[in-house]
């Protein structure tokens, strides 16, 4: 009895063995055993398809996305309205106050304010052979147009003998800070300067972070920074 169920048993294992081995082609309808076929066909027929890079993809996505938020940076108008009291203040000689707002820096505050105070700068306290005021402002606008910090493009709106004013606009929604330079008279070698966020009440520390960015270049002119605040 034992050995019949052996014979059985072994049965069932060969006909299992002779089934799996031959495979259906649908394209010529005809089925084939696997023994007989070259080992490439059987390997190229059981390989898994291999999946498409999603790069393109991922590109085409940012792209289209960056897209629709300058459309909506547009018809929102996120550059903001200029500030009507920017420039030289006409009662003080000075360079306007920040806002309540934790978007703006600026000389003008008081060295107690930590949020909106930056130390104005010295144009000549790095260098040994002192430059006029007109060197100075050169090399002030050549750092601005050719620095970029954060991807913010630069726009000179504003130039006078003692005064720039420019125009700093993120590459996709269009928002606009707007940052001063003023050379006062009197003052040897001292630029006051403000920096602020026409929209919003905070700014991650964009306007302190651009101002630095221009005062390393600036260092490598000769330029120094009045108070180690």
């Amino acid at each position: 009895m034992l050995e019949r169920r052996k014979e059985v048993e072994l049965r069932k294992m060969a006909s299992m063995a002779s089934s799996s081995a031959y495979c259906y082609c649908k394209k010529y309808n005809k089925r084939y055993n696997i023994s007989t076929l070259p080992q490439r066909i059987i390997l190229s027929q059981t390989k898994e398809p291999d999946k498409k890079p999603t790069n393109q993809t991922t590109r085409r996505e940012i792209i289209l996305r960056s897209s629709e938020l300058a459309v909506v940076g547009a018809i929102f108008n996120l550059s903001g309205k200029k500030p009507d009291y920017l420039g030289v203040q006409k009662n003080q000689p000075a360079l306007a106050l920040c806002p309540a707002t934790k978007n703006c820096i600026s000389t003008s505050e008081n060295i107690g304010d930590l949020t909106h105070y930056a130390p104005p700068w010295d144009y000549n306290r790095g260098r040994k052979k002192p430059v006029s005021r007109e060197v100075a402002m050169e090399e002030l606008l050549h750092v601005i147009k050719s620095t970029k910090p954060d991807k913010f493009t630069p726009r000179i709106v504003e130039k006078k003998d003692d005064y720039v004013h420019v125009e700093y606009e993120t590459p996709i929604l269009g928002l606009v800070d707007d940052v001063e330079f003023w050379f006062p008279p009197g003052k040897d070698y001292v630029v006051e300067y403000r920096s602020a966020s026409r929209l919003g009440n905070f700014d991650f520390d964009a306007n302190r972070k651009r101002v630095k960015a221009l005062r390393l270049e600036l260092e490598k002119k000769g330029w120094a920074s009045v108070d180690s605040f």
